[in-house]
Protein backbone atom coordinates (compact mmCIF):
# COMPACT_ATOMS: atom_id res chain seq x y z
CA UNK A 1 0.00 0.00 0.00
CA UNK A 2 1.36 3.76 -0.97
CA UNK A 3 2.30 5.49 2.18
CA UNK A 4 3.39 9.49 2.93
CA UNK A 5 0.38 9.96 0.12
CA UNK A 6 -1.20 13.53 0.33
CA UNK A 7 -4.14 13.31 -1.89
CA UNK A 8 -6.19 10.15 -1.14
CA UNK A 9 -9.50 10.41 -3.69
CA UNK A 10 -9.16 13.87 -4.39
CA UNK A 11 -9.28 14.41 -0.47
CA UNK A 12 -5.90 16.26 0.41
CA UNK A 13 -5.01 15.01 3.79
CA UNK A 14 -2.47 17.32 5.05
CA UNK A 15 -5.23 19.83 5.21
CA UNK A 16 -8.14 17.89 6.72
CA UNK A 17 -9.49 19.99 9.28
CA UNK A 18 -9.24 18.15 13.76
CA UNK A 19 -12.00 18.98 15.39
CA UNK A 20 -12.07 19.68 19.43
CA UNK A 21 -14.22 17.78 21.66
CA UNK A 22 -16.56 20.83 21.92
CA UNK A 23 -16.64 21.21 18.29
CA UNK A 24 -17.29 17.25 18.14
CA UNK A 25 -20.39 17.26 20.78
CA UNK A 26 -21.92 20.45 19.39
CA UNK A 27 -22.03 19.20 15.66
CA UNK A 28 -23.03 15.55 17.02
CA UNK A 29 -26.08 17.80 18.30
CA UNK A 30 -26.87 19.17 15.50
CA UNK A 31 -26.95 16.04 13.43
CA UNK A 32 -29.68 14.25 16.10
CA UNK A 33 -32.00 17.22 15.33
CA UNK A 34 -31.13 16.11 11.53
CA UNK A 35 -28.67 18.94 10.07
CA UNK A 36 -27.26 17.59 7.25
CA UNK A 37 -24.79 20.33 6.97
CA UNK A 38 -23.23 19.43 10.34
CA UNK A 39 -23.25 15.81 9.08
CA UNK A 40 -21.24 16.82 6.68
CA UNK A 41 -19.09 18.55 8.65
CA UNK A 42 -18.85 15.68 11.23
CA UNK A 43 -17.87 13.43 8.52
CA UNK A 44 -14.64 15.84 6.98
CA UNK A 45 -13.43 16.27 11.12
CA UNK A 46 -13.28 12.25 11.15
CA UNK A 47 -10.90 11.43 7.96
CA UNK A 48 -8.54 11.36 9.65
CA UNK A 49 -9.79 8.59 11.80
CA UNK A 50 -9.97 6.79 8.90
CA UNK A 51 -6.98 7.61 7.85
CA UNK A 52 -5.27 6.69 11.17
CA UNK A 53 -7.57 3.08 11.06
CA UNK A 54 -6.14 2.41 7.16
CA UNK A 55 -2.43 2.55 7.95
CA UNK A 56 -2.87 -0.59 9.88
CA UNK A 57 -3.50 -2.25 6.67
CA UNK A 58 -0.17 -1.01 5.20
CA UNK A 59 1.19 -5.13 4.04
CA UNK A 60 -2.06 -5.17 2.04
CA UNK A 61 -1.80 -4.44 -1.63
CA UNK A 62 -5.18 -3.02 -1.98
CA UNK A 63 -5.30 0.52 -3.47
CA UNK A 64 -5.29 2.99 -1.11
CA UNK A 65 -7.81 4.96 -2.22
CA UNK A 66 -9.99 1.83 -2.30
CA UNK A 67 -9.21 1.52 1.20
CA UNK A 68 -9.92 4.61 2.21
CA UNK A 69 -13.43 5.07 0.79
CA UNK A 70 -14.28 1.66 2.17
CA UNK A 71 -13.73 3.00 5.92
CA UNK A 72 -15.29 6.33 4.79
CA UNK A 73 -18.26 3.74 4.40
CA UNK A 74 -17.72 2.69 8.07
CA UNK A 75 -17.25 5.83 9.35
CA UNK A 76 -20.46 7.06 7.88
CA UNK A 77 -22.08 3.53 9.47
CA UNK A 78 -20.44 4.75 12.88
CA UNK A 79 -21.89 8.60 13.12
CA UNK A 80 -25.56 7.03 11.82
CA UNK A 81 -25.71 4.40 14.44
CA UNK A 82 -23.86 6.19 17.51
CA UNK A 83 -26.01 6.68 20.68
CA UNK A 84 -24.18 9.97 22.11
CA UNK A 85 -26.21 8.88 25.43
CA UNK A 86 -24.01 6.22 26.33
CA UNK A 87 -20.99 6.91 27.74
CA UNK A 88 -18.18 6.05 24.74
CA UNK A 89 -16.06 7.92 22.93
CA UNK A 90 -17.25 8.48 19.26
CA UNK A 91 -13.44 7.16 18.25
CA UNK A 92 -14.01 4.40 20.53
CA UNK A 93 -17.10 3.08 18.77
CA UNK A 94 -16.22 4.00 15.31
CA UNK A 95 -12.53 2.03 14.61
CA UNK A 96 -14.27 -1.33 14.91
CA UNK A 97 -16.54 -0.12 12.53
CA UNK A 98 -13.85 1.01 10.24
CA UNK A 99 -11.62 -1.73 10.77
CA UNK A 100 -14.49 -4.17 10.14
CA UNK A 101 -15.59 -2.79 6.46
CA UNK A 102 -12.13 -2.67 5.30
CA UNK A 103 -11.72 -6.47 6.58
CA UNK A 104 -15.12 -7.77 4.77
CA UNK A 105 -13.51 -5.56 1.68
CA UNK A 106 -10.20 -7.67 1.80
CA UNK A 107 -11.77 -10.66 2.12
CA UNK A 108 -14.30 -10.43 -0.63
CA UNK A 109 -11.78 -8.87 -2.96
CA UNK A 110 -9.25 -11.76 -2.30
CA UNK A 111 -10.50 -14.33 -4.38
CA UNK A 112 -11.63 -12.83 -7.51
CA UNK A 113 -10.40 -9.06 -8.85
CA UNK A 114 -12.64 -6.20 -10.03
CA UNK A 115 -12.02 -3.04 -12.27
CA UNK A 116 -11.84 0.08 -10.73
CA UNK A 117 -14.84 1.07 -12.48
CA UNK A 118 -17.23 -1.43 -11.14
CA UNK A 119 -15.77 -0.80 -7.91
CA UNK A 120 -16.21 3.28 -7.84
CA UNK A 121 -20.15 1.94 -8.98
CA UNK A 122 -20.73 -0.48 -6.14
CA UNK A 123 -19.12 2.01 -3.58
CA UNK A 124 -21.53 5.09 -5.08
CA UNK A 125 -24.57 2.18 -4.93
CA UNK A 126 -24.27 1.26 -1.60
CA UNK A 127 -23.30 5.34 -0.66
CA UNK A 128 -26.92 6.11 -1.93
CA UNK A 129 -28.83 3.10 -0.61
CA UNK A 130 -27.39 3.84 2.71
CA UNK A 131 -28.62 7.63 2.77
CA UNK A 132 -32.05 6.96 0.72
CA UNK A 133 -32.78 4.34 3.60
CA UNK A 134 -32.24 7.10 6.59
CA UNK A 135 -33.95 9.68 3.95
CA UNK A 136 -36.66 7.67 3.91
CA UNK A 137 -36.70 4.62 6.35
CA UNK A 138 -36.80 2.33 4.03
CA UNK A 139 -34.33 0.25 2.17
CA UNK A 140 -34.43 1.71 -1.55
CA UNK A 141 -35.38 -0.43 -4.58
CA UNK A 142 -32.83 -0.47 -7.59
CA UNK A 143 -34.50 1.69 -9.53
CA UNK A 144 -34.72 4.30 -6.92
CA UNK A 145 -30.66 4.13 -6.64
CA UNK A 146 -30.12 4.40 -10.32
CA UNK A 147 -32.10 7.81 -10.14
CA UNK A 148 -30.40 8.76 -7.38
CA UNK A 149 -26.52 8.12 -8.80
CA UNK A 150 -27.49 8.69 -12.41
CA UNK A 151 -25.97 5.02 -13.27
CA UNK A 152 -28.68 2.45 -14.95
CA UNK A 153 -29.93 -0.53 -12.62
CA UNK A 154 -28.35 -3.16 -14.93
CA UNK A 155 -24.56 -2.07 -14.45
CA UNK A 156 -25.37 -1.36 -10.61
CA UNK A 157 -26.48 -4.98 -10.07
CA UNK A 158 -23.33 -6.60 -11.75
CA UNK A 159 -21.14 -3.80 -10.13
CA UNK A 160 -22.48 -4.87 -6.61
CA UNK A 161 -22.43 -8.40 -7.67
CA UNK A 162 -19.13 -8.48 -8.93
CA UNK A 163 -17.71 -7.38 -5.16
CA UNK A 164 -20.03 -9.37 -3.21
CA UNK A 165 -18.76 -12.85 -1.98
CA UNK A 166 -21.02 -15.20 0.82
CA UNK A 167 -20.95 -14.21 4.28
CA UNK A 168 -21.94 -16.03 6.97
CA UNK A 169 -24.70 -14.74 8.84
CA UNK A 170 -22.83 -15.20 12.04
CA UNK A 171 -20.09 -13.11 10.81
CA UNK A 172 -19.74 -10.67 14.25
CA UNK A 173 -20.34 -6.71 12.97
CA UNK A 174 -19.39 -4.49 15.98
CA UNK A 175 -19.38 -5.69 19.59
CA UNK A 176 -20.26 -2.98 22.72
CA UNK A 177 -19.99 -3.47 26.04
CA UNK A 178 -19.84 -7.57 25.38
CA UNK A 179 -23.29 -7.52 23.24
CA UNK A 180 -22.15 -8.63 19.72
CA UNK A 181 -24.33 -7.09 16.38
CA UNK A 182 -23.99 -10.29 14.08
CA UNK A 183 -24.94 -10.09 9.88
CA UNK A 184 -27.90 -11.29 11.14
CA UNK A 185 -29.20 -9.05 13.58
CA UNK A 186 -29.39 -6.86 10.07
CA UNK A 187 -31.44 -9.40 7.75
CA UNK A 188 -35.12 -9.06 7.89
CA UNK A 189 -36.71 -12.38 8.07
CA UNK A 190 -40.07 -12.67 6.13
CA UNK A 191 -41.10 -16.18 7.18
CA UNK A 192 -41.11 -14.62 11.18
CA UNK A 193 -44.34 -12.97 9.98
CA UNK A 194 -45.66 -16.36 9.28
CA UNK A 195 -43.80 -19.31 10.35
CA UNK A 196 -41.71 -19.04 12.93
CA UNK A 197 -41.68 -20.09 16.78
CA UNK A 198 -42.45 -16.89 18.23
CA UNK A 199 -46.13 -17.19 16.43
CA UNK A 200 -46.89 -20.92 16.73
CA UNK A 201 -46.29 -20.81 20.45
CA UNK A 202 -48.98 -19.21 22.31
CA UNK A 203 -46.51 -16.57 23.97
CA UNK A 204 -49.20 -13.46 24.96
CA UNK A 205 -48.36 -14.54 28.62
CA UNK A 206 -44.64 -15.07 28.32
CA UNK A 207 -44.92 -11.64 26.32
CA UNK A 208 -47.03 -10.00 29.41
CA UNK A 209 -43.25 -10.57 31.45
CA UNK A 210 -41.86 -7.85 29.27
CA UNK A 211 -41.77 -4.16 29.59
CA UNK A 212 -43.16 -1.62 27.25
CA UNK A 213 -39.84 -0.94 25.14
CA UNK A 214 -39.20 -4.84 25.51
CA UNK A 215 -42.98 -6.02 24.49
CA UNK A 216 -42.77 -3.12 21.32
CA UNK A 217 -39.16 -4.61 20.20
CA UNK A 218 -39.97 -7.75 20.38
CA UNK A 219 -43.19 -6.83 18.35
CA UNK A 220 -41.30 -5.49 15.54
CA UNK A 221 -38.69 -7.68 15.18
CA UNK A 222 -40.41 -10.77 15.23
CA UNK A 223 -43.80 -10.27 13.74
CA UNK A 224 -43.37 -7.00 11.82
CA UNK A 225 -39.90 -8.80 10.25
CA UNK A 226 -37.61 -5.16 10.87
CA UNK A 227 -34.39 -5.54 11.00
CA UNK A 228 -32.79 -4.03 14.16
CA UNK A 229 -31.75 -0.81 12.59
CA UNK A 230 -35.27 -0.09 11.62
CA UNK A 231 -36.30 -0.85 14.84
CA UNK A 232 -33.68 1.70 16.16
CA UNK A 233 -34.98 4.28 14.12
CA UNK A 234 -38.30 3.63 15.07
CA UNK A 235 -38.21 3.72 18.61
CA UNK A 236 -35.63 6.31 18.63
CA UNK A 237 -32.47 4.45 20.12
CA UNK A 238 -29.24 2.78 18.99
CA UNK A 239 -29.26 -0.71 17.41
CA UNK A 240 -26.89 -2.16 20.44
CA UNK A 241 -29.10 -0.77 22.45
CA UNK A 242 -31.87 -3.15 20.49
CA UNK A 243 -29.84 -5.99 21.00
CA UNK A 244 -29.56 -5.97 24.47
CA UNK A 245 -32.80 -5.23 25.24
CA UNK A 246 -34.22 -8.04 22.83
CA UNK A 247 -31.76 -10.75 24.10
CA UNK A 248 -33.19 -9.34 27.43
CA UNK A 249 -36.76 -9.86 26.41
CA UNK A 250 -35.93 -13.50 24.54
CA UNK A 251 -34.19 -14.77 27.78
CA UNK A 252 -36.98 -13.73 30.12
CA UNK A 253 -39.86 -15.19 27.99
CA UNK A 254 -37.50 -18.56 27.62
CA UNK A 255 -37.05 -18.53 31.05
CA UNK A 256 -41.33 -18.22 31.46
CA UNK A 257 -41.73 -20.81 29.29
CA UNK A 258 -39.70 -23.32 30.32
CA UNK A 259 -40.32 -23.01 33.67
Amino acid sequence: MAQGKVEICGVNTSKLPLLKNAEKEALFSRIEEGDKDAREQYIEGNLRLVLSVIKRFSSSNENVDDLFQIGCIGLIKAIDNFDSSLNVKFSTYAVPMIIGEIRRFLRDNNSIRVSRSLKDTAYKAIYAKESLTRKNLKEPTINEIAAEIGISKEDIVYALDAIQNPMSLYEPIFTDGGDTLYVMDQISDKKNREETWVEHLSLSEAMKRLDKREYEIITLRFFEGKTQMEVAEIIGISQAQVSRLEKNALRVMKNYLTA
